[in-house]
């Protein structure tokens, strides 16, 4: 098989032979005269012939080289259509996007009619999954993640920081008098397995109580025994607003603790759909400044 000339220099070849000339080749690859010149020469060098002719201020391609140049214009024609082609693709295909579930059933279902009236959620697949999506293998083009942001192979841009404070039922919160993160050292504590007390009572200097009562795997189970009156449970702010605003859940005193996890919308740079990932992590990075107006957003 012919081994191919270098692509930059075809294209040179075909721009000025086109032209019939080499500066006005230069100004339309948006490189030197200079530069035109040695790919041309470096093409001679390498096809063993001369492939134009000065004639006054035009340079003239030699007959071979125009039926090269010829040729070499139909095919970077028939890249570009590729390459057209392959970017309306990019536009027909749903934008697929990898939720959190927490994210997915507590922050996204009062926004999702705003995302339908914006651009950015113009076809958008959703896809609510527990295990974290593989973008290269899984179809995936963007990804709400909760974490520290630090992932391999991909951009990732923070939505919103989370808080840790407690919250009960009103019934519970009318059962004592609190005031200080002390006051918890002896209320009835609901436990979850991936969030230990000792995050709240270590920022205050106390010794965690031994772990007593009920220890609960899903968040979402964790704030239903909350609201159902059967102890103090420790959230994460945001995704709880809901709760909150209903008066469902109440935070028995006004005191948080900061965490270093968050939630992070992520994509591959290299993703051919990258102007409509733009779109959408723009759009959800508004709803999330617009949601926490004291920084604070929950993932409970």
């Amino acid at each position: 098989m012919t081994r191919l000339p270098p692509f930059f220099a075809l294209r040179a070849l075909e721009a000025a032979a086109r032209h019939r000339s080499y500066s006005r080749a230069a100004d339309e690859l948006s490189v030197t005269h200079g530069a035109v010149s040695q790919q041309i020469r470096k093409l001679e060098e390498e096809l063993g012939a001369r492939l134009f002719e000065r004639r006054g201020n035009a340079m003239i391609p030699t007959p071979e080289a125009e039926r090269l140049a010829a040729e070499v214009g139909r095919g970077i024609g028939v890249l570009q259509n590729a390459v057209a082609a392959f970017a309306a693709a990019a536009e027909r295909d749903p934008l697929v996007v990898s939720l959190d579930p927490q994210f997915a059933n507590r922050w996204l279902p009062s926004r999702l009619s705003r995302l339908l009236e914006a651009p950015a959620g113009k076809n958008v697949e959703l896809r609510v999954e527990e295990r974290r999506a593989n973008f290269v293998t899984d179809g995936v083009d963007v990804g709400v993640r909760y974490g520290s942001g630090q992932w391999d192979g991909v951009e990732a841009a923070r939505l919103f920081s989370e808080t840790l404070f407690p919250v009960c039922s009103p019934a519970v919160a009318a059962q004592r008098r609190w005031c200080c993160p002390e006051d918890l050292l002896e209320a009835p504590l609901l436990h979850h397995g991936h969030r230990p007390w000792s995050l709240w009572f270590g920022q205050f200097g106390l010794e965690t109580p031994p772990q007593q009562g009920l220890l609960f795997e899903d968040s979402a189970m964790l704030l239903e025994a909350a609201a159902q009156g059967l102890g103090v449970a420790l959230a994460r702010s945001g995704l709880i607003e809901q709760d909150l605003a209903t008066g469902r859940l109440v935070r028995p005193f006004e005191v948080s603790v900061p965490s270093e996890l968050g939630f992070f919308v992520v994509w591959r740079a290299d993703s051919r759909k990258l102007p409509r990932i733009h779109a959408l992590r723009d759009w959800l990075l508004a709803e999330a400044q617009g949601a926490q107006p004291q920084q604070e957003l929950e993932r409970a």
